[in-house]
């Protein structure tokens, strides 16, 4: 930030709406010269931050739904676990 101007940026928005100014600038391109490691450890500290308002972290009305059909149907003897390394296998032949 250019001397002077610290603290005359407006706080971030992040409901929904496009906020006005971001406190932080990252661009694609300094992304993309990051190491694997490097982003990583940079999505971890993202989430990390994010994650200290669970308020903020709400779920849509929709998911809420699907987990309770979900849950319905296992109960029911319709769904059954799936291991992750095996869903993965599986969302990655339908995406082809």
């Amino acid at each position: 930030m250019p001397p002077g101007k610290q603290g005359a940026h407006r706080q971030a928005r992040f409901d929904g709406q496009r906020p006005e100014r971001y406190p932080v600038r990252m661009s694609a391109l300094a992304i993309e010269k990051m190491s694997w490691d490097e982003k990583l450890r940079a999505m971890e500290q993202l989430w990390e931050s994010l994650s200290r308002d669970e308020a903020r972290l709400k779920s849509p009305p929709w998911h809420e739904e699907a987990l309770r059909e979900t849950a319905a149907l296992h109960d029911a003897g319709k769904e059954q676990p799936i291991d992750w390394d095996a869903a993965k296998r599986e969302l990655r032949k339908r995406a082809e």
